[in-house]
């Protein structure tokens, strides 16, 4: 990196460990030099000490975090950002982007604010006050920015929906790390599943599916956790299923295990509350390793996995549809080979973390420069 032109990247919580695509695509910038700037520290994996973060663990950093949340200004970091001098500030989810967007406002600096799928999805659809407050803070958000980003076409339709301007909405895949060659070596599992046990995420329907697969007993890994999963493992020990939890593991060791699998399941639906997704990374990271993936006709998943051509398909929430995609598969050797292959293919041409992150440094240069020049 030159480091000529600075890329503040915010997110207010910086920075749980799930959330490894905003610390990939940051790292990955070419040519602009990414600066960390969150309102609290988050510990996981993906801390760093260089991280910059506003309010500190103390009483006073409390209060300021608050002030922050509740009014979208703080002047802390409004002096923290005006000592980065940023080129721009790239926000992720539209909450963190509505938090910063007074404050770049007033130092002149362009805004880019992706949005992930939750922020214009589940949190845009709370009832009561909470969902008039989030849908107000978007709008707010919308006419701050300079740009929105959306990971899917779906999440832009909804970004338009809630009040963006179309002129300022562009689709951009995050993208992911594309390992020189696919994975190769024997399989260890059959079906792999990576992602928080929540609703939206869809693995209670995965286990009722592998359970309708008695006669072949496929091997399973589920990696993850979170508010379903005791439900999920007493559901699989009910039927019977060849399940393995293996928790929360480290990015790398999370993709070894998608590279000795055969499928990858990615069930996604629509939760009761509206969560949607808006292109799960796993499903990307997968199609990178050459690794086919069984999924739903869910929100932007078809803008990657199509169906028969680079995996399957089938409607979100019907485990016997998904169950008879998984047989498929798992029997037929000949069409995952050539599924795999696919998978790669299309990764490589249009969800490389490199070549996407070099168009997001050209969507930076058509913005225009912050009212205060950088010395």
């Amino acid at each position: 990196m030159s480091g000529d032109r600075v890329a503040v990247i915010w997110r207010s919580c910086l920075l749980p460990g799930s959330e490894t695509f905003i610390r990939n695509q940051g790292d990955a910038l070419p040519t602009w030099r990414p600066v960390y700037l969150g309102a609290i520290r988050v510990v996981s994996a993906l801390s760093r000490d260089s991280d910059v973060v506003v309010c500190p663990d103390t009483p006073r950093g409390r209060r300021e975090w608050l002030r922050l949340r509740l009014t979208g200004g703080s002047p802390r970091l409004g002096r923290l950002l005006a000592r980065l001098r940023p080129d721009v500030v790239h926000a992720h989810f539209g909450g963190d982007g509505w938090l910063i967007s007074r404050t770049a406002t007033q130092l002149g600096i362009p805004l880019v604010v992706t949005l992930h799928g939750l922020d214009v999805t589940r949190q845009a659809a709370a009832p009561g006050p909470r969902g008039v407050r989030h849908r107000r803070n978007l709008r707010t958000m919308f006419d701050r920015a300079t740009l929105v980003l959306a990971v899917s076409g779906a999440i832009r339709d909804r970004a338009v929906e809630l009040g963006a301007d179309p002129a300022k909405v562009r689709v951009h895949h995050t993208g992911v790390p594309v390992p020189p060659e696919p994975a190769a070596g024997p399989k260890e599992w059959d079906v792999v599943f990576v992602g928080r046990f929540v609703e939206k995420k869809g693995v209670d329907d995965l286990v009722e599916a592998v359970g309708m697969l008695p006669d072949l007993r496929p091997r399973v890994l589920l990696v993850g956790t979170g508010p379903l999963h005791e439900r999920v493992r007493a559901r699989a020990e009910l039927l019977g299923v060849d399940v393995t939890f293996a928790g929360t593991l480290p990015p790398p060791e999370v993709m070894r295990h998608v590279g000795r699998a055969r499928i990858l399941a990615a069930p996604s639906r629509t939760a009761s509350d509206g969560d949607t997704e808006g292109l799960p990374t796993t499903i990307l990271e997968a199609f990178g390793v050459g690794v086919p993936v069984v999924s739903t006709y869910h929100s932007g998943i078809p803008e990657a996995v199509t169906h028969e051509a680079n995996g399957l398909l089938c409607a979100e929430g019907d485990p016997s549809a998904l169950a008879a995609n998984l047989r498929r598969l798992l029997t037929d050797d000949a069409l995952r080979d050539r599924l795999g292959k696919a998978a790669r293919h299309r990764a490589e041409t249009d969800f490389d973390l490199h070549r996407q992150t070099q168009h997001l440094e050209h969507l930076y240069t058509t913005l225009p420069p912050p009212l205060t020049p950088n010395p």
